[in-house]
């Protein structure tokens, strides 16, 4: 059981790593080894600081003995220089959930070099909730809709309610226009994951994604679509939309992907044109009939 004294510092909670069976003898040892972007001076400066711990809470030194199955826990460097200049807000609260809507390029948790910039630790920090987590994903791009839970306890729980397709998502995209399709139509392909790094694509077999798709409005080159993806694979809308030869309006990864810019040096002005609108679910807890919509909005003439 991990001990209490390992608390989110301003709003990050600790990583974690497994320790498997391998010729080490100091955790150090594994450590420089599993993670070759650092050093072993980093490593050691880390566990002096008191930054590294094992699975009861205490923390590591430098000459720390290696113990195979056991879990260590240490937080992360943060060396962010960047600022992502979007706001998000809360719209709901409860004593079980609050929902937010997070701005278009906030990722929602920690990933790479984003530990403070995130939805997650934004919003720990503001409310001063230690046990808040997000009980589901969107992409860094995609603006919306975000539940997370108060408690940890319960969210398995409301997570539970993505996995078994119990919550209702509706999405908006502006991309291209197409006579091709009477609408709605709906693709169902199987998506897994792709040849480059973080692209996924349609593969052969039983399908695991599917998306209901309505052309909502049209002007000149763009349409306005409303998307209801009845799955929820990792970049499912845009692979469908891409498939279909009409890809979300400035998306960086399909169907060719954009050159990477480092987060300090990137340009905010043409957003993914992806909204995640709309959530309907039935609380597992209080059994209130909830619906939420987002207050954000696409770069469309009209009132969506």
């Amino acid at each position: 059981m991990i001990r209490k004294s390992l608390l989110n510092i301003n709003g990050v909670g600790p990583s974690k790593v497994f320790l498997p069976e391998g010729p080490y003898l100091l955790v150090l040892d594994f450590l420089e080894k599993r993670f070759p972007r650092g050093t072993r001076a980093g490593w050691e400066a880390r566990m002096l600081a008191g930054r590294v711990f094992d699975d009861l809470g205490y923390p590591l030194k430098p000459d720390a003995p290696y113990l195979p199955r056991r879990m260590v826990y240490y937080y992360r460097e943060a060396q962010e220089n960047f600022v992502i200049p979007f706001q998000e807000s809360i719209i709901y609260e409860d004593d079980y959930l609050l929902v937010a809507d997070k701005p278009h390029f906030l990722p929602v948790t920690p990933v790479g070099p984003y530990i403070q910039e995130t939805l997650l630790v934004r919003l720990r920090n503001l409310t001063g909730i230690d046990n808040l987590s997000a009980a589901h994903r969107l992409d860094l791009e995609t603006a919306g809709l975000v539940i997370f839970t108060k408690q940890a306890q319960t969210r398995d729980l409301y997570a539970s309610l993505f996995r078994q397709q119990l919550i209702q998502k509706t999405y908006l995209a502006v991309a291209g226009y197409t006579p091709q399709f009477t609408w709605p139509h709906t693709r169902q392909s199987r998506i897994e994951n792709g040849a480059r790094f973080m692209q996924m694509q349609e593969s052969e077999g039983v399908a695991n994604a599917i998306t209901t798709i309505q052309m909502l409005q049209h002007e000149d080159q763009f349409s306005l679509y409303q998307l209801l993806p009845q799955t929820g694979k990792k970049h499912q809308l845009r692979v469908h939309m891409s498939a279909l030869g009409i890809p979300i309006r400035h998306d960086q990864i399909y169907p060719k992907m954009v050159s990477y810019t480092a987060p300090e040096y990137r340009l905010y002005e043409n957003p993914l044109q992806l909204l995640a609108k709309e959530l309907k679910f039935t609380d597992p807890i209080t059994h209130t009939n909830h619906h939420f919509v987002s207050k954000l909005r696409l770069d469309w003439p009209t009132r969506y």
